[in-house]
């Protein structure tokens, strides 16, 4: 939580790869696809038009239940080194509200890159919880993607 009450999100992962690479996975239809999502859940489509007000809708679909859908419009893009776009979904839950994702990406190593995500601000603590249990598992995956071209 933030200085004045703002309920926030704040992760940082350390990427087995360079910016423009991790980007890429971020921007990229085919790759967001793979890698979007908890554990267990598909990604069916994702449509992206990656420029300043251009919008995006994923459909994801959990292992028993109804596909749903999140949709936003980007608000900066800047290649490869940061992103930011608004978060919602169709059909939101009464707890939702309309959030803003910023992801920054910087070098860290030969091989690596840093990606720091935030947003916020939640309606609830208890959707701000989901998301990062969303984010955290869905970064885990793209990691371990990363990782095994490594390997």
């Amino acid at each position: 939580m933030t200085q004045d009450g703002d309920l926030r999100l704040h992760l940082e992962y350390e990427l087995e790869d360079l910016p423009p690479a991790v980007f890429r996975e971020l921007t990229d239809p085919r790759e967001v696809a793979r890698w979007w999502g908890p554990d267990g859940f598909s990604t069916p489509s994702v449509e992206i038009d990656l420029r300043p007000g251009g919008a995006y809708r994923i459909a994801m679909q959990p292992p028993e239940g109804g596909l749903f859908y999140l949709v936003g419009e980007y608000i900066d893009v800047d290649p490869p080194v940061g992103l930011s776009y608004t978060f919602r979904w169709e059909d939101p839950d009464p707890e939702d509200r309309e959030t803003v994702v910023t992801l920054s990406l910087y070098d860290t190593d030969v091989h690596r890159s840093q990606l720091t995500l935030d947003q916020g601000a939640f309606a609830t603590e208890r959707r701000r919880a989901l998301h990062e249990e969303g984010w955290s598992r869905g970064l885990g995956k793209l990691g371990e993607m990363l990782a095994s071209q490594w390997d």
